[in-house]
């Protein structure tokens, strides 16, 4: 596997602003090479949810059913979403946020787990009286999103489940090779300096890496009868030279009720524009935000 790759791969599990308040102009594309322009911020700011203060972004449309990104570990809003976010806010609400320790989102005394973070964006989503919206989710993030389609069902409409697996099986052999031996010299420099562009405590990105590498190390089979009991519609989406197999996808699309599988030429997050696999700017966002948004507009 091309070490940029792996390097991504490993990323990808890897100020005292009043909670709830806005917290400045701060949009998806700020200080990320080759990002498309920011749409309209309608709202930000830190919500007390759990223990942390929750980074999150509102963006686009005021009405209609958002669209929540929940971004890739080591990673932030920016990072992941910078170049896609406008073109899903430009017909559509979109929530992004910053999982626990990552960005401009405070840490906890704990490590940080796919569970507890859904349960936040869950405590999110109710401080933001959202009852229901559609679920993005890339890498760890779609980890993320998958146990909030399992542990808060009624809060999502619709899922998307991007670049992230359910079983160790389902990654290539070399990124587990790459985790067993991760430390934080060889996280990628792009995404210590996106971490440290909004938020200058080097320390927290210290424990943000350690965290997310400590998760993955420990990562564990979710069982079958758990993945098979999401009920929400739901879009598998992969790079066919992506860390997850296209094997593990198919299985996934299967096991999932009624779910759809999309395979999309690139690597991990390329088709996204995630800025350390795509550091140049392309068309693949604009195909990747139109076919997932014909998922999530469909009957």
């Amino acid at each position: 596997m091309n070490p940029c790759v792996v390097s991504l791969a490993l990323a990808t599990v890897l100020a005292a602003d009043v909670p709830g308040e806005p917290v400045g102009p701060v949009g998806p594309a700020a200080g990320v090479a080759g990002s498309s322009a920011a749409p309209s911020l309608l709202a930000s700011g830190r919500a007390p949810v759990n223990g942390i203060e929750m980074y999150y972004e509102v963006h686009g449309r005021p009405d209609g059913v958002p669209l929540v990104l929940l971004h890739g570990g080591g990673s932030t809003i920016e990072v992941t979403f910078g170049r896609i976010l406008p073109l899903f806010a430009a017909s559509r609400r979109v929530i992004a946020v910053e999982e626990q320790g990552h960005g401009r989102t405070s840490d906890r005394d704990a490590p940080v787990t796919f569970e507890t973070s859904a349960d936040d964006v869950a405590a999110l989503l109710r401080f933001l009286a959202v009852d229901q919206a559609d679920v993005l989710g890339f890498s760890n993030g779609a980890s993320v999103a998958l146990q909030l389609a399992v542990r808060h069902p009624r809060l999502v409409r619709k899922l998307v489940f991007a670049s992230s697996l359910t079983r160790r099986d389902g990654a290539r052999p070399e990124f587990w090779a790459w985790i067993a031996q991760a430390e934080f010299g060889n996280m990628p420099q792009p995404l210590k300096d996106a971490f440290l562009r909004v938020n200058p405590d080097a320390r927290q990105l210290r424990t943000m890496h350690d965290k997310d590498a400590a998760r993955m190390r420990a990562f564990t089979d979710v069982p079958d009868s758990l993945v098979a009991s999401v009920r929400a519609p739901t879009l598998i989406v992969i790079g066919d030279r992506d860390i997850v197999t296209p094997e593990h996808a198919l299985a996934l699309a299967r096991l999932i009720p009624g779910a759809r599988l999309l395979i999309l030429p690139g690597g991990h997050g390329d088709y996204l524009g995630e800025i350390v696999a795509a550091p140049e700017a392309t068309r693949r966002p604009e195909l990747t935000a139109g076919l997932i948004e014909e998922f999530l507009d469909a009957p």
